[in-house]
């Protein structure tokens, strides 16, 4: 694999440090700035919501910029934006810092998905592919969990403080790993905005929608669930969500190569999947040893289907992918509010706390659902998982006429 993928994991690993970091400082920030825990949630939704609206904004404004100066650009915007939130004097400026952080996020991960798939070449796109999202479970197993260490023993802006300092050096490694890429002839907003609005594309995203949605739904009472049902202490909670990083690594190391081998197999297998282990949970969460292997299984089954989705999007929007594989961060993030707030009306209607686990397994039986329904749409047939750069379907194109003529 190239070593440029590199600079993109280091990358992806601060990314996913400061998305996630802030769910274990809500308490030290609440304190700091004399607002209430619930309040200081916020935060959460700040992140995710500039994730949601700079996913597209920016990618079609940076349409036109070679995509090595644009990942710097928008790592630029990253770091910015966890150095106003380690010096934000009010909880109002901190807000604006979290959702300045959370603007480049998908654009990133969208132009450097494009960037990896083209540097590793056909038949090994996919791997690069989850070699860079290695970075984003990565920080869900040291990241986040040493993030959180230090902004409980040094103060919660000592965390953003590092995690500027993780920007800067992703920035260097960026410049100095990624090679110069030729622009592609064609490239702009209009043609992104077309591969976007193609009916496969529109399928994936809303896949990942669902798919995910089932996840979070999960996810974002595991502590509560570990703690409530399983019986495990607070102090405990921290390991049970580093079994889950764990697993979610391990997905995105077998997706890859399973990606680039059966593209459609592996996202049926993997939404399958999650939704039997979601149903399982809903019986092993009550034996300590048995809710820690369901919990690996189940990060390995979500985040199996990133890998498949991203490669999915991209083939589908051909020759312009990447406004769809920022787009698909945005439904990755819709993904994470639905299922939170569809988890927690199940516990609110009094089913109990393990109710968000069929939730879970419902919302990813609808992803499969659509998944089926977008493979029988599909009048491509089989396909491996490639990504093809404007420049290279002119040529192709080219080509394909001289053979006709």
């Amino acid at each position: 694999m190239p070593v440029a993928l590199l600079a993109l994991a280091v990358s992806a690993f601060g990314i996913g440090t400061t998305e996630f970091v802030m769910m274990g400082l809500l308490p030290n920030v609440a304190d700091d700035l004399g607002t209430s825990v619930p309040t200081a949630g916020y935060l959460v939704s700040a992140y995710a919501l500039g994730v949601v609206f700079g996913a597209p904004l920016l990618t079609a404004l940076g349409s036109r910029i070679p995509r090595k100066r644009m990942l710097i650009l928008l790592m630029g915007v990253f770091t910015l934006g966890n150095l106003a939130s380690a010096f934000a004097p009010t909880f109002g400026t901190l807000v604006a810092g979290r959702v300045l952080a959370g603007l480049p996020h998908g654009a990133f991960f969208g132009v450097g998905s494009v960037v990896a798939a083209r540097l590793a070449g056909e038949g090994r796109q996919a791997r690069a592919v989850a070699m860079m999202f290695l970075g984003l479970t990565v920080a869900n197993i040291v990241g986040v969990p040493a993030a959180t260490l230090l902004g409980q023993h040094l103060g919660w802006r000592a965390t953003f403080l590092v995690v500027t300092g993780i920007g800067l050096a992703a920035m260097a490694a960026l410049a100095r790993l990624i090679p110069d890429l030729p622009h592609e002839q064609g490239a702009g907003l209009g043609r992104e905005l077309r591969a976007l609005g193609g009916r496969q594309v529109l399928l994936g995203l809303l896949t990942t929608v669902f798919g995910f949605a089932g996840v979070f739904a999960v996810y974002s009472y595991l502590s509560a669930m570990a703690v409530e049902v399983t019986g495990f202490s607070e102090t405990s909670v921290t390991f049970v969500l580093a079994l889950f990083g764990t697993g979610m690594t391990l997905g995105v190391l077998a997706a890859g190569p399973l990606t680039d081998r059966a593209l459609r197999p592996t996202l049926y297998g993997a939404l399958a999947g999650l939704a039997a282990v979601l149903v399982l949970f809903d019986f092993t969460v009550h034996v300590k040893w048995a809710a820690l292997a369901t919990v690996v299984l189940i990060g390995a089954a979500g985040s199996m289907t990133s890998t498949p989705l991203q490669m999915l999007i991209m083939n589908k929007a051909k020759s312009a992918p990447t406004l769809a594989a920022a787009s698909n961060h945005s439904a990755f993030n819709l993904a994470n509010a639905g299922g939170a707030w569809l988890g927690g009306i199940a516990i609110s209607a009094g089913w109990g706390w393990t109710s968000p686990t069929l939730v879970g397994a419902a919302l990813a039986a609808a992803g499969l659902l659509c998944a089926v329904v977008s493979g029988a749409l599909d009048r491509d047939g089989a396909e491996p998982s490639k990504v093809v750069a404007s420049g290279d379907a002119d040529r192709e194109r080219d080509t394909a006429q001289e053979r006709v003529g």
